[in-house]
């Protein structure tokens, strides 16, 4: 079972996601611990695929942990390595190659004792679509209370 370390919420309002990944990530040992402490966030956090073939995590911040000794600190915004196959690389290679598509971080959780992180390939919104998103979370709210409502009065 996973459980979760860190969601995104500003990349399910910002982008329409496409695709979801999982990948591996390689931390060093101040960041895991960092991260069980809860001092990780993903927001601005998005991944690239470098012309070397490797897939990297950029802008997700894992604060230094507080009770490392100061030589061994990590830097909290550095590129951090993602683990994925070959074929999964490729995959998102040319999906991220599309015009407007980008890959972001979703989610950080723990897998099996493990970091992973959900990556989306995501297309941007338009005004025009966040305005509607929220238009229809306000109609489903409200259907939602107006049922509960109905509910309590002839229950």
């Amino acid at each position: 079972m996973s459980a979760d370390i860190v969601n995104n919420r500003k990349a399910l309002r910002e982008y329409h996601i496409l695709q979801k990944f999982e990948a591996g990530i390689e931390l060093q040992g101040t960041e895991v611990k960092s991260i069980r402490a809860g001092q990780a966030n993903l927001n601005d956090a998005f991944a690239r695929i470098e012309n070397d073939g490797q897939a990297f995590l950029f802008n997700a911040d894992v604060q230094p942990y507080a009770r490392a000794s100061h030589d061994t600190q990590h830097e909290p915004k550095r590129a951090r390595r993602l683990l994925l196959h070959r074929e999964e690389i490729d995959k998102l290679r040319g999906l991220t190659s599309v015009q407007g598509h980008t890959l972001v971080a979703l989610r950080m959780y723990w897998k099996n004792g493990r970091v992973k992180i959900e990556l989306g390939v995501g297309k941007g919104k338009h005004a025009a679509d966040k305005r509607a998103d929220l238009k229809a979370r306000a109609t489903r709210r409200e259907t939602e209370r107006e049922v509960s409502r109905f509910n309590r009065r002839h229950a």
